[in-house]
């Protein structure tokens, strides 16, 4: 006697690896659970086609993905529609066949594949928006009317090779990045047996603690921060003039703001140690644009007075994407070409690396920007830390001066010349 199939008893079977196995379930004839030699398991349906009465197989659906109980629902279905003297299987094939026809020979090329990863994957996460801009700029152009199974890895060599060629290392690693998800969502969905971007490696080696922004994404940053709005519009400004760290910023309070002086308490620097920050006239500037929200804690950046502000990367998104607007924008006003423009993946750490940056190329000594960035290592490490006990303050202040000075005038004054596209400098 058939035994009846439960739960634990599917879960129990195990394959034959020297053939496929169907057993049947006592609990609805005609119901067969299927395993393959790979262990995979599905439902199956088996019954004598109607008109024809030769046996037919109608696929149900994987397991676990539809349970037991679903599958003899299914079951009874296809089985009521043979009894009204409807084929099940020749339905579905009826309806593949039309699909296709439908969709023509469109179906297997990379832009309508593309389409469906946007849809059904990249659209959920963050990036969706750098990764629709890769498809349209980068890979559409070079594959987009070609069938997904033609494409190989050699194809994604040569497609980074002419993005690094042109000076976009860091954009090439991007689109590996984003053809490497790709390739495996295909494998995942079954659009084709291996992805074409395995193995394929990075065009170059980049660090993010490297990436330095240059003097036009500087004033591109500068003009979409103040579009973007609080808090994070002044928050992220005040990462730039201060040259702090981003934590620090974000859990500003207005009671550790005296005058000009901004002082971070040991127990919120990242060294322990109380850093005395000057406030330039630029950043005392931006701290008064800040509308106040009342709360215990007194916190500057904040959207509802009780903690400090959160949400950064949709807020950085948010910046990214105004930043790309105004540089075409820019651009096309110059008679240039804006789809040529494109900014290199960069952090809020990297305003710190910039500031640091801006004020040595300025003139200010070594010692006095790491004292701006409250580092205990560098000039100040070891035995040097015991006994130099020179704070620096005077020092401090004019170079955050300076700094900010350099700011205005880049932020209020357009180059004459252009860049288009920006690499992170070594």
């Amino acid at each position: 006697m058939t035994k009846v199939l439960t739960p634990k008893a599917i879960e129990a079977k195990k394959p034959d690896p020297s053939k496929r196995l169907e057993i049947p379930d006592g609990g609805l004839q005609g119901l067969y659970l299927v395993i393959q030699k790979t262990g995979a398991k599905a439902w199956a349906v088996r019954y004598r086609a109607p008109g024809t009465g030769k046996p037919s197989k109608y696929t149900l659906g994987k397991f676990p993905l539809l349970g037991l109980a679903q599958a003899r629902e299914a079951a009874r279905k296809a089985l009521a529609q043979v009894s009204e003297g409807i084929d099940p299987a020749g339905v579905r094939k009826a309806e593949k066949a039309a699909q296709r026809e439908t969709e023509g020979d469109d179906r297997d090329l990379v832009r309508t594949v593309a389409k469906e990863f946007i849809k059904r994957h990249a659209s959920r996460n963050r990036t969706a928006h750098e990764t629709q801009r890769q498809f349209d700029r980068e890979i559409l152009p070079a594959w987009g009317d070609r069938k997904i199974a033609e494409i190989t890895r050699r194809d994604v060599i040569e497609l980074l090779d002419k993005i690094a060629d042109r000076g976009a290392t860091v954009m090439a690693n991007r689109v590996l990045a984003t053809v490497r998800k790709f390739g495996n969502w295909c494998v995942a969905r079954d659009i084709i047996p291996a992805s074409f971007a395995a193995g394929v490696k990075p065009v170059g080696k980049e660090s993010s603690r490297e990436r330095i922004l240059s003097d036009d994404e500087l004033r591109w940053f500068w003009q979409a921060s103040g579009q973007l709005g609080q808090p994070f519009g002044p928050l992220f400004r005040m990462l730039l003039i201060t040259a702090q760290r981003r934590e620090e910023v974000a859990a500003m309070t207005h009671a550790e703001i005296d005058g000009d002086t901004w002082t971070i308490p040991a127990d919120r620097a990242k060294n322990g140690r109380a850093h005395a920050v000057h406030l330039s006239g630029l950043a005392l500037e931006t701290l008064e644009g800040v509308k106040r929200i009342a709360g215990k804690p007194g916190y500057v950046f904040t959207t509802n007075g009780r903690s400090p502000a959160s949400g950064f990367s949709k807020a950085k998104d948010r910046l990214d994407a105004m930043m790309l607007a105004i540089a075409r924008d820019e651009v096309a006003k110059d008679g240039g070409d804006p789809d040529r423009v494109e900014i290199p993946h960069w952090t809020l750490h990297d305003l710190r690396r910039t500031a640091a940056s801006g004020m040595a190329r300025i003139g200010i000594n070594l010692p006095v920007i790491e004292k701006v960035l409250n580092h205990v290592s560098g000039s100040f490490g070891g035995i040097v830390s015991v006994y130099q006990r020179h704070e620096f303050r005077d020092e401090m202040e004019r170079a955050l001066d300076a700094w900010a000075s350099f700011i205005g005038t880049l932020t209020s004054e357009k180059p004459a010349d252009n860049v288009l596209t920006m690499e992170a400098r070594p």
